[in-house]
Parts: C-alpha cells; sequence; structure tokens
C-alpha cells in the first residue's frame, strides 16, 4: 500500500493503529539502547580497556552522527520513501548491533556506534512522519501522537534496568545484541503493516545543503559536549568549533530561505503552533536533561543503590509521563491545547521546584514526589508533538520530524552541557573548603567528581570525605534543580504566549 501526499490513500482503522504499535516499539528500542550502554560501559571498559579519549568517543559518537543527520535522512525518506528509509534503518541497526560478536577493540565500537547513528537518525524521524502521514485525522494523529510519546519515554526510563538485568548474566555485549532480535521483528512487522508515503514534491536533492547541515550539526553537538566535558568555558577548541558550526549552520538557514525546494523548510517556523511545540521540546529537554542524570548519580553514589535499583525508582517518572501522554490529546480536546502544554510545562517545572524546596535532609519520598510531578507534566509534550504535526504541511512531515527530534536532541546536549557544567561548579565551590586533610592528588581528584570522591574514600578508609562530597552534591544538584524548574516554568509561560488562543490540535492548520 503506498501513501503519496496530496492524494493520500485512506489506510484502514485496523491498519492505522497497527502502525502505531509498529512505530512506537521500534522507537522504544532506540531509546531504550540509549540508557543501556551507560550501565554497560564500565565493564565494557574493564575488557577493553579503552583510553579516555577512545572512551569519550564511545559515548558521543552516537548523537554526533544522529544530530548530522536527522536533516538529510528525513529530505531521504520524503523522497526514497518513508517506509523503505525506516526498514533499511532496522536493518542497519539491527546489523550493527550483530556485529559487537566481533568487535575486540575500543575503535570497533566507536564504528559501531557510528553505523548506529546513522540507524538511529534513519528510525526516529521516520516514525513521526509516518504517523503524520497515516493518520490524515488530525484528532487521531494527537492520539497516536500521545501513544508514540508516551512509549518514548517508557524507553529512556526502563533503559537502565534492562541494562542492569542483562549485565547481571551475561557480558557487556548483551547491551548490543538486545537489539538484534528486536529490530528483525520490527523489520517483518514493518515490512507487512507499514504503509508506504512520500512526497510529491520533494524537489531537487540539494547536495551542498546535506553537507552543510550535517557539519553544522557535528561541531555544534560536539562544542557543546566539549565544553561540558572540561566543565569550562575556557576551551579553544569548543570556542573553534562553536564558532564554525554558527557559520555554518547559519549559511544553511539561508541556503534554505533561498531555495525554493530547500532541504529543511524553515518557513514552518511562520506557524506559531509549530513555533510553540518546537520550544516546548528544546526548552523542557534542556531543563530536565542533566536533573534526571543528577539524580541517577545521587541515587547510586548517594543513597547507595544499585544500578537495577536506581533504574526501578526512577520508574515514576515513565510512569505519570506514559499516563499523561496517552490523557494529553483527550485533556486538549475539553480545555485546550495551549493550557494543556503550557499547564503541564509548569507542573514539570514545579516538579523539579521540590527538590529544592524540599525541608531538611532530601529523602527517596522527596524524589518520588517530584518524579511524579515531572512525569506528568512532560506528559504534556505529546501536545507539542501535535502542534509541530498538525502545524506542518503533508509534504514537509519528513521536515517537521527532523526538525522535532533536533529539538529533542539539542534540548539534552544543551541541558547536560550548560546545566550539568553549573552543577560541577557548585559541586566543586561546595567542596572546597572541607578537602583540608587530603594530599594534592587526592583533594584535585575528589574536586573531579562524586565517583572520584567516594573511590578515594573508600579506598583509603574516608568516610566523613564521602559523606562531606555527598552533601556538596546534593546541594548541587538542588540548586540546578531549582534553575531547571524555574527555566521550565519560564518555557511555559512562553509557549502560553506563542500558541494562538483557541488552537485545536484535531484541526490541519491551513
Amino acid at each position: 500500500m503506498s501513501v503519496a501526499m496530496g492524494k493520500p490513500q485512506e489506510a484502514s482503522a485496523r491498519r492505522r493503529w497497527a502502525s502505531v504499535v509498529v512505530l512506537s516499539a521500534s522507537l522504544l528500542v532506540i531509546t531504550m539502547d540509549l540508557t543501556v550502554l551507560n550501565i554497560a560501559i564500565p565493564e565494557m571498559s574493564a575488557d577493553l580497556r579503552p583510553t579516555s579519549n577512545q572512551l569519550l568517543w564511545i559515548v558521543d559518537v552516537y548523537s554526533l552522527v544522529l544530530a548530522g543527520l536527522l536533516v538529510s535522512a528525513s529530505a531521504v525518506g520524503d523522497r526514497w520513501g518513508r517506509r523503505r528509509l525506516l526498514l533499511a534503518g532496522y536493518a542497519v541497526f539491527g546489523g550493527a548491533s550483530a556485529l559487537v560478536l566481533l568487535a575486540g577493540s575500543a575503535e570497533a565500537v566507536i564504528a559501531l556506534r557510528a553505523v548506529l547513528g546513522l540507524g538511529g537518525a534513519m528510525i526516529m524521524p521516520t516514525t513521526l512522519s509516518l504517523i503524520r502521514t497515516v493518520f490524515t485525522d488530525p484528532a487521531e494523529r494527537a492520539t497516536a501522537l500521545g501513544i508514540w510519546a508516551a512509549v518514548s519515554g517508557i524507553g529512556a526510563a526502563v533503559g537502565p534496568v534492562v541494562g542492569g538485568l542483562l549485565l547481571e548474566y551475561f557480558s557487556w555485549h548483551a547491551a548490543f545484541l538486545v537489539n538484534v532480535p528486536l529490530m528483525v521483528a520490527a523489520l517483518i512487522a514493518g515490512a507487512l503493516i507499514l504503509p508506504e508515503s512520500r512526497s510529491l514534491r520533494p524537489g531537487r536533492w540539494d547536495g551542498v545543503g546535506a553537507v552543510l547541515s550535517l557539519v553544522g550539526m557535528v561541531l555544534l553537538v560536539w562544542s557543546l559536549k566539549r565544553f561540558a566535558k572540561e566543565e569550562s568555558l575556557a576551551v579553544p577548541p569548543g570556542w573553534a568549533a562553536l564558532i564554525a558550526a554558527i557559520v555554518t549552520l547559519g549559511w544553511f538557514v539561508a541556503r534554505s530561505l533561498r531555495r525554493r525546494d530547500p532541504l529543511l523548510d524553515m518557513r514552518l517556523f511562520a506557524s506559531r503552533r509549530f513555533t510553540a511545540g518546537t520550544v516546548a521540546a528544546l526548552g523542557a529537554t534542556f531543563a530536565l536533561a542533566a536533573a534526571l542524570l543528577l539524580l541517577a548519580q545521587w541515587m547510586q553514589l548517594v543513597e547507595g543503590f544499585g544500578p537495577i535499583a536506581t533504574g526501578v525508582r526512577l520508574l515514576p517518572v515513565a510512569a505519570t509521563a506514559t499516563l499523561a501522554s496517552v490523557l494529553a490529546p483527550w485533556l486538549a480536546r475539553r480545555t485546550g491545547a495551549r493550557s494543556v502544554l503550557a499547564g503541564g510545562l509548569a507542573v514539570a517545572g514545579t516538579g523539579m521546584l521540590v527538590l529544592f524546596a524540599v525541608p531538611g535532609d532530601l529523602a527517596y519520598w522527596h524524589v518520588l514526589v517530584a518524579l511524579s510531578l515531572v512525569g506528568a507534566g512532560i506528559g504534556s509534550l505529546a501536545i507539542a508533538s501535535a502542534m509541530i504535526m498538525s502545524g506542518s504541511p503533508g509534504d514537509r512531515a519528513g521536515n517537521a520530524a527532523a526538525i522535532e527530534e533536533t529539538s529533542y536532541d539539542l534540548g539534552n546536549v544543551l541541558g547536560v552541557a550548560v546545566l550539568g557544567s553549573v552543577a560541577a561548579l557548585l559541586y566543586r565551590t561546595g567542596l572546597d573548603d572541607d578537602l583540608g586533610t587530603l594530599d594534592a592528588p587526592a583533594a584535585a581528584a575528589s574536586r573531579e567528581s562524586l565517583g572520584s570522591a567516594v573511590a578515594i574514600a573508600d579506598r583509603q578508609g574516608l568516610p566523613d570525605l564521602a559523606a562531606t562530597a555527598g552533601a556538596a552534591f546534593t546541594d548541587s544538584m538542588q540548586t540546578t534543580s531549582l534553575l531547571g524548574g524555574l527555566l521550565m516554568i519560564a518555557v511555559a509561560a512562553a509557549v502560553f504566549a506563542i500558541v494562538p488562543k483557541g488552537t485545536d490540535i484535531t484541526e490541519q492548520a491551513s
């Protein structure tokens, strides 16, 4: 079955909802894989003994390739066929995961992670653009996007739990191999269920634009990650890459605005609902990324929970986000999309403020309340997806999906770089006055990270150091949560101002 934009052939109701299941399940694998690797890194490092630079590339190369290829991959799907691109992405992702059995060096794992980034770029935006084209009714589409958003959140949350269980019984290779049967199943189901679609008016392929988007996004993400790693702005290579990224992406935007058939249609931002959805996606992930990462470290290094126990204790954010994502479209039809999206972001911001405002020592039940509020709030991002898709024409589904996925990716990188660096600075400041009894190398290592401080405390039998470092980290995490919460509330206010009054996500924007 084929869906060519312009005169779409209506898929049956059963096939439409079966398509959502396939698309959401494949996205579940991709988002789960991102966090599974974090659990596998220690064992992988012990086996392969990568240098610190190689370990950094193992972690970062996936997001660099993914960010660089999102725009081009979406444009290829518009021209070649979205279903065809998605199935190819499944094959690439599954094949690269299987090849881990042959990876006996850090260089080989870096190469595999780069190929996984290519597969992810082929899959992630295509799931969105196919939902946009399969569901021609905006009301049904909003519900489908709610399911898509819920499953995405579940994948990120259950990743550490799955990773912990796999590593309990298998080697680090299992963190990759688990993808293989899942991708095979997705490939078979996708071939049987998903309809084909492509744009009737994709325009000429813009090779220069593709190169500019790839180079610009890779440089931008790399520079932000470099600043985050150094936890300082005094990083000349980072500034050189950032300036080059700004120039390259500026050239790309200018080129896109001049062409009648751009690789990425920047005119989509003329739609206020589209712009509001993008701002919500970018702002929410920026505010939340560092906070959730810090919470995972706090549970393991301060509270002493293991990886599996930590993953289980983070599940409330996924549970409430899942419920809220499914309910958000229904609520938006009754109270208005603007109030649901802006209100949800404000609720998530309030949840982050709870971590700062708790009286006395921070305990898990405080965290439980905060996670529940955050999850309930970010469930409203299903409305952001619906606004982005209903605020763009069907033949620009790939463009809209690429912009949304780029917003999430950039928000995550920016959040970790900026708020993560703030947290590290606050940690060092809080710890500096209590390191007088340590020798210089041990004091320097303790300032680097909480993990180093805890390791030194265990090795040298210094329980007071562990307690002091834990207290400094907790204070830094709570202050960072305050900043993130205030930012989230500011994003909520901005979204409320941008979204036109009376916006109805069950209607396609003209």
